[in-house]
């Protein structure tokens, strides 16, 4: 059995190529988080949804043409890595660039799976072509995380959409941290995203030449794919201290949540996060900011919020901050 579809994009064949094999533009579309190695023999690997991880390898590319890569998921005893493999072939159209994807090596129940996820990705595809517009995945909402992981990529969604609409103008603009301008949290978080990560064996190196949300989405990848594949046991040696893994997990998970908060109203922006998320970080919050941290400065006192206070404004008063409208 196999799965296929033609969408048709408004644009040339090497933008709708870029569209489907760059992780900035990916992003946009389909993955969470991606790490893409675009040579014949080059791996990818695509967080499709939080806890939900595809890989596998290209074995053609011809730009603006063709792409073909092996596919499968990871922990999947049904379709693993290298099990089934995807071809994208692109046309040029009068107007635009004809898009067809089709998935081989699947049986029908496999393929009837497949043919919804791809079926949901594809319309994203075809709507961020036509309007350039980045919205949010309500596939992404994760109202009841399993673990720490599949909650920071879930945060990590909140986080990105938040950096995307920047501009260069709000650089300077004052945040909810008062040690911090927009800029000035973006390299504090690059910098703490870079220090787990190293501390997690990830392979990665800061870039503060990028725009925020590559910059930052690439050193979260790489700390969220290590700590996947270290899982949450023992313990993890940050340099400063030697934290319990999930300890480690609870504070990516206030990194990127938080801190995207901080962002957003930092520059007038909504912040969609499900509530069943933002209580389940509240837990984690709850369970390692103290007295300790507090003194410290990492976290301001508690503020008070009404009992009708919402998820995520109940967690942000909890890491010292003013919601609005508190």
């Amino acid at each position: 059995m196999s799965y296929e579809r033609t969408v048709i994009l408004p644009v040339d064949a090497d933008a709708a190529f870029a569209l489907v094999t760059e992780p900035e533009r990916l992003r946009r579309w389909q993955t969470v988080a991606c790490r893409v190695d675009l040579t014949v023999g080059g791996g990818f690997r695509f967080t499709m949804g939080p806890g939900h991880q595809a890989s596998g390898t290209f074995t053609e590319i011809e730009p603006g043409r063709r792409l073909v890569f092996t596919w499968g998921w990871e922990g999947s005893d049904a379709v693993p890595p290298g099990d089934s493999t995807v071809f994208i072939t692109l046309e040029p159209l009068a107007q635009g660039t004809a898009v067809t994807l089709r998935h081989e090596g699947l049986n029908a129940e496999q393929s009837a799976g497949h043919a919804e996820g791809w079926n949901h990705f594809l319309d994203r595809l075809a709507r961020f072509a036509e309007t350039g517009q980045a919205v949010a995945d309500e596939w992404n909402a994760t109202p009841e995380p399993e673990n720490a992981i599949q909650a920071a990529e879930a945060a990590l969604t909140a986080l990105q959409l938040a950096l995307y609409h920047l501009t260069a103008e709000d650089a300077t603009r004052p945040t909810p941290c008062e040690d911090f301008n927009v800029s000035e949290l973006i390299d504090h978080l690059a910098g703490n995203l870079a220090g787990i990560g190293s501390a997690l064996g990830a392979q990665l190196a800061d870039a503060p030449e990028l725009a925020p949300e590559p910059r930052i989405a690439n050193l979260a990848q790489a700390a969220l794919e290590a700590l996947n594949a270290r899982g949450l046991a023992g313990e993890i040696d940050l340099g400063f201290a030697v934290l319990p893994a999930p300890v480690v997990a609870g504070i990516l998970n206030l990194e990127l949540l938080v801190h995207g908060w901080d962002l957003a109203q930092a520059t007038g922006q909504d912040y969609a996060v499900d509530p069943g998320l933002a209580d389940y970080v509240l837990g984690i919050a709850q369970g390692t900011v103290g007295a300790a941290q507090r003194e410290s400065g990492s976290f301001g006192p508690q503020t008070v919020v009404a009992e009708s206070a919402g998820s995520l404004d109940r967690l942000v008063a909890f890491t010292g901050r003013v919601p609005s409208g508190a």
